[in-house]
C-alpha cells in the first residue's frame, strides 16, 4: 500500500503549511525532512522538481503547499497566496535607508557601503536558521560549510562596522573582495548557468526578493569596494 509522504526543509515555512494542513485533515503521512542540501538537490532532480516541499498522496506525487491545498479542497486566502509573490521592495528600501544614513552623516561611498552591510546583517540575524537554510541553495561555500550560512551574518556585520570606522582596512578589503567574487559566482550559476528560481536570502530567509541581478550586483559592488579599499 502506497502511503502519503511529505518531502521538506526544516526550515521552509512552506513544508510546515502542509504538515498542518495535513493534520487538519488527519491524514496520516511519513514526513521526510532532508538531510542535507545534496539530499534535497538529488530528490529534484530524481522527480524534475525545483521547489520543495513536495507532497505524494497514495504514491502520487501531487506537487507542494498550493497544489495539496487544491487536491483536498481547502480554500487558499488571497493573503496566503500572495506571500509567494516576489519583489525587489525589501532590497530597495534598505538601499535608499543606506543612502539616506550616508546623506545626513558624511556622504561617501564607504559610510554607503558600510550602513548597506550593516542593515543586511540585521535582518539576516532576525532569524539566522531560515537565512541558513535559504542561503546555502546557491551559495557554493555555504553548501559545501553549512556553518558558513551561520558566520556569514557576523562577518557582513564586521565588515559594515569597518566601512564606517575605517579600521582595519585589510581585514575588511579582504573579506569584501572574497565574499564579493563567491557570492557573485553563486548567484550566477544558480541562476544563468543551472537556471533555478530561488529567492535571495540577502535581507533575511524568508523574504521574497528574486536570486538574479540585483543581488549579483551587490557582491559585484562588495567586491569593487574591497579592491578600492585595498588601492
Amino acid at each position: 500500500m502506497e502511503t502519503n509522504k511529505i518531502y521538506r526543509k526544516s526550515t521552509c515555512p512552506w513544508g510546515k503549511k502542509a504538515i498542518s494542513l495535513m493534520d487538519k485533515k488527519n491524514i496520516s503521512y511519513e514526513d521526510h525532512i532532508f538531510e542535507s542540501k545534496e539530499d534535497e538537490l538529488q530528490f529534484k532532480d530524481k522527480h524534475n522538481v525545483k521547489t520543495t516541499p513536495q507532497v505524494f498522496l497514495k504514491g502520487s506525487r501531487i506537487g507542494g503547499f498550493t497544489d495539496l491545498a487544491k487536491n483536498l479542497g481547502e480554500e487558499i486566502s488571497e493573503e496566503k497566496t500572495t506571500t509567494s509573490e516576489k519583489s525587489y521592495r525589501p532590497i530597495i528600501a534598505v538601499f535608499a535607508v543606506s543612502v539616506l544614513l550616508s546623506i545626513v552623516t558624511a556622504p561617501n561611498l564607504m559610510n554607503l557601503m558600510g550602513y548597506f552591510l550593516v542593515i543586511l546583517s540585521c535582518l539576516k540575524l532576525m532569524d539566522l536558521n531560515s537565512f541558513q537554510g535559504s542561503f546555502s541553495n546557491y551559495d557554493l561555500l555555504a553548501k559545501k560549510i553549512p556553518f558558513y550560512g551561520y558566520l556569514y551574518p557576523f562577518l557582513e556585520l564586521g565588515a559594515g562596522l569597518g566601512f564606517l570606522s575605517g579600521k582595519a582596512t585589510i581585514i575588511v578589503a579582504t573579506f569584501s573582495i572574497i565574499v564579493g567574487l563567491v557570492g557573485g559566482y553563486s548567484i550566477f550559476k544558480a541562476v544563468y548557468i543551472d537556471k533555478l528560481d530561488l529567492n535571495c536570502a540577502c535581507v533575511g530567509g524568508n523574504t521574497k526578493v528574486p536570486l538574479g541581478i540585483v543581488s549579483f550586483s551587490e557582491n559585484a559592488i562588495m567586491a569593487v569596494m574591497g579592491t578600492l579599499l585595498l588601492v
